[in-house]
C-alpha cells in the first residue's frame, strides 16, 4: 500500500465510511462494507491539492466565510437542441454540472448521448470517452444515425483510467464530456475491480471535482441492477448534480425523467421515440397515444393522464369475448391487474353487471400506466361496458375520474389543466368528477359534464 494513502471500508448501501471492516454497517445492512483506498495528502503537491479540496465540488478550503463574502455566479443554461432533454433539464444543460443518465440495457442511453455530444461539438470542444466499445464502433453509430458534428471539436477516447481521462480533458481543453460508463472505469485512489462500490465512488468523486474546478459539463452513463436502480453505492447519487433515468415502455416509446436536479424541478417528463435515426423528441405525445382511427367501434375510451407536469391524452381499449374455458381470462397490457380486478368488482356490486367473459385491456402506443394514476378508472369502466354491451363512445368524448369502492367518483389532481389539454385537442364533451368542476372550464369550446357516481356516468354515456 502507498505511504500516501490509507484503507477505509465504505458501505455499498448508505456510503458511510468505517476505519475497519465489520459485519454490520450503522445503517443496519450486513456484509456491505467494501475496501477503499483513500489518499492522505502526505506526498507530492498533487496529492495535497486533492485533500485540501472540500466536498465533492472540489472547492478550496480556507475556513468559513460570512455570507456576504461569498462570490455567487448564476448557473448558465445552454440549450442542447434536443427538445425533450431540454424540457427535463428545465431549460437546457447547466454549464459545469455533472449528470448521470441510467436505464435498462437497450433503453437508448448511448444513442441519446451520442446525439448530444455531436450537437455540443458545434459550439465547444467535446469528448466522448467509451470504455465499453471501440472508437470505430462509435464512429459507425454516428454515421448510421447521420449526426451533424464538428470534426475539429469532437474528440473520441477509448480509456478506462480516470487519471488518463482527466489528463485528456486538461490537454485538449474539453468543456463537454461523456463517460460511458462509470462502472467500466477505474482509478488509482481505490482498490477493487471496475464496477465495485469503492471504484465507482472514487471515480465519480475525482471526475466531479475536476469538472467543478474547471467548469466542464459532463454526462456519465450508469448501469442499473435487476431492481432498475443504479448499480453501485448510494453515494453516487449524492455526488452528481442531476440524475436522469430512461424508462423503456413496450414498443418504441422512451420516457426520460429526472429523479434529482439541483438546477430545476423533477416534475417534468420527456417523451422520446426510438427509431432508425436514434432517439427523437416527441413534441406532442398525445398523437402517439391516440390510435388516430376514424371509425368508431365499441370498447374504446379516451382519458387524460398526468406524467410529471405534462398532460397526455391516451386511448384505452377493451375487448370482451365469450369464454371457452372454465374460468374467464383477465389480460391487460400497460395496466395494473389489481386495479382491473377492483374495478370489475365495483361494477358487479353497484351495477349488477355480470362479466363472464374473457376480458382484454390495452393502452394504445405502448405506454405503461403507474398504479398511482387513478384518473383512468372511469375510462376503464366505460371501455369495459362499451365492449360488453356493444355501444360506441364517441371519439370526441374524454372521460377522467377516480372510482371509489362505494361507487362514488372521487376528484383528481390538476383537473383544470387536464380539461384544457383535452379541449385543445378538439374534444367536444368531457366528463370530470363533480368536485373538480370549475367555472374556468366553461368557454373552452367543450361541454364539461360533472359526474358524482358510477350510475350517473352509465346513464350519460349511453
Amino acid at each position: 500500500m502507498s505511504k500516501t494513502s490509507k484503507i477505509e471500508f465504505v458501505c455499498t448501501d448508505c456510503g458511510m465510511n468505517h476505519p475497519r471492516w465489520q459485519g454490520q454497517c450503522r445503517c443496519g445492512a450486513w456484509n456491505t462494507l467494501a475496501e477503499m483506498k483513500i489518499p492522505t495528502g502526505k506526498g507530492n503537491s498533487a496529492s495535497k491539492s486533492r485533500t485540501t479540496s472540500a466536498g465533492y465540488a472540489g472547492s478550496a478550503g480556507g475556513g468559513s466565510k460570512k455570507i456576504h463574502q461569498v462570490e455567487t455566479t448564476e448557473a448558465e443554461k445552454q440549450l442542447t437542441g434536443i427538445g425533450e432533454l431540454d424540457r427535463v433539464l428545465c431549460g437546457g444543460v447547466t454549464t459545469g454540472s455533472v449528470n448521470i443518465i441510467s436505464g435498462d440495457p437497450g433503453a437508448g442511453k448511448t444513442t441519446l448521448l451520442s446525439d448530444l455530444v455531436a450537437r455540443m461539438s458545434q459550439n465547444t470542444s467535446s469528448l466522448y470517452c467509451t470504455a465499453e466499445e471501440s472508437l470505430s464502433q462509435f464512429k459507425n453509430r454516428v454515421h448510421r444515425l447521420k449526426l451533424d458534428y464538428n470534426q475539429d471539436n469532437l474528440y473520441l477516447l477509448s480509456e478506462t483510467s480516470v487519471e488518463a481521462i482527466i489528463e485528456e480533458l486538461d490537454v485538449n481543453k474539453i468543456k463537454f464530456a461523456v463517460i460511458d460508463s462509470i462502472q467500466a472505469v477505474v482509478t488509482e485512489n481505490a482498490n477493487g475491480s471496475p464496477g465495485s462500490p469503492s471504484q465507482v465512488k472514487s471515480a465519480a468523486q475525482s471526475l466531479t471535482q475536476y469538472c467543478k474546478q474547471n467548469n466542464v459539463t459532463m454526462f456519465i452513463i450508469a448501469h442499473v441492477n435487476k431492481n432498475n436502480e443504479i448499480a453501485g453505492p448510494q453515494t453516487l447519487v449524492h455526488i452528481v448534480d442531476a440524475l436522469l433515468h430512461i424508462d423503456t415502455n413496450d414498443g418504441q416509446i422512451r420516457t426520460l425523467r429526472a429523479n434529482k436536479n439541483r438546477f430545476g424541478d423533477i416534475d417534468t417528463v420527456g417523451i422520446f421515440k426510438m427509431c432508425e435515426r436514434g432517439m427523437l423528441s416527441v413534441d406532442n405525445p398525445s398523437e402517439i397515444f391516440l390510435s388516430g382511427s376514424t371509425t368508431e367501434s365499441p370498447g374504446s375510451a379516451i382519458t387524460c393522464i398526468r406524467k410529471g407536469n405534462r398532460n397526455l391524452l391516451l386511448e384505452i381499449q377493451c375487448l370482451t369475448t365469450e369464454t371457452e374455458a372454465e374460468f374467464p381470462q383477465r389480460v391487460c397490457v400497460g395496466l395494473n391487474m389489481n386495479r382491473i380486478k377492483m374495478l370489475t368488482g365495483i361494477l358487479r356490486k353497484h351495477t349488477k353487471t355480470k362479466i363472464f367473459h374473457d376480458t382484454f385491456f390495452n393502452i394504445v402506443g405502448g405506454l405503461k400506466i403507474d398504479e398511482s394514476e387513478t384518473c383512468i378508472d372511469l375510462a376503464l369502466v366505460t371501455a369495459l361496458l362499451s365492449s360488453l354491451n356493444d355501444f360506441v363512445v364517441p371519439r370526441t368524448t374524454c372521460i377522467m375520474g377516480e372510482l371509489s369502492l362505494n361507487g362514488d367518483v372521487r376528484p383528481i389532481d390538476s383537473g383544470v389543466p387536464r380539461v384544457k389539454e383535452a379541449a385543445q385537442h378538439g374534444f367536444t364533451e368531457i366528463f370530470v368528477p363533480y368536485r373538480n368542476y370549475h367555472k374556468s372550464m366553461e368557454g373552452l369550446g367543450a361541454k364539461v359534464t360533472p359526474v358524482k357516481t358510477i350510475h350517473e356516468l352509465i346513464e350519460l354515456i349511453r
